[in-house]
């Protein structure tokens, strides 16, 4: 994930900030262990996800009025979560404070919970398409001097009419 914007401005800084908050809760490893153990979990998830928008809103600057809007909750759900009231309101904050001391990488969390094989998988993929890549690129080249080759030949037959 590029640069987490944790005083985000636009839109787009916010869903980075609210994507890399609720990312970074859910690969905490003691967050996994607590869904593992969690009887309800959609309600946990779904939490979580709220408190993660409404704090990466509160950071830009919405107003809790317009965050429970934006979110479908209430402005007391809303209030809870950014005060740390709720348990997700806690783990987000907390992620928000280990993004900010640098002590949580989110790309790096993700790929840990990224399996071997598939990690292989992947850099092979990457590996073939730089091969083709490459390989396409030669052939804009070769087809370059060709075309040039054909216009000089265009203005060569020109100039014999």
């Amino acid at each position: 994930m590029s640069e987490i914007p944790l005083k985000p401005i636009t839109r787009q800084d916010i869903h980075k900030l609210e994507t890399a908050l609720l990312l970074g809760t859910l690969f905490r490893k003691d967050v996994i262990e607590r869904i593992k153990k969690a009887e309800d979990r959609l309600t946990w998830l779904d939490s979580l996800a709220v408190a993660a928008g409404a704090l990466a809103r509160e950071k830009a600057g919405v107003p809790v009025s317009q965050i429970a809007d934006e979110l479908g909750r209430t402005e007391t759900t809303i209030r809870n979560h950014l005060a740390g009231k709720t348990e997700a309101g806690k783990l987000v904050r907390e992620t928000l404070d280990m993004i900010r001391r640098g002590e949580l990488d989110v790309s790096a969390a993700i790929m840990a919970l990224t399996s071997p094989e598939e990690i292989s998988k992947l850099k092979k993929e990457i590996e073939e398409l730089k091969k083709a890549k490459a390989d396409f690129e030669e052939k804009v080249k070769r087809l370059k001097i060709e075309l040039s080759k054909l216009k000089g030949r265009i203005e060569e037959l020109i100039k014999g009419l």
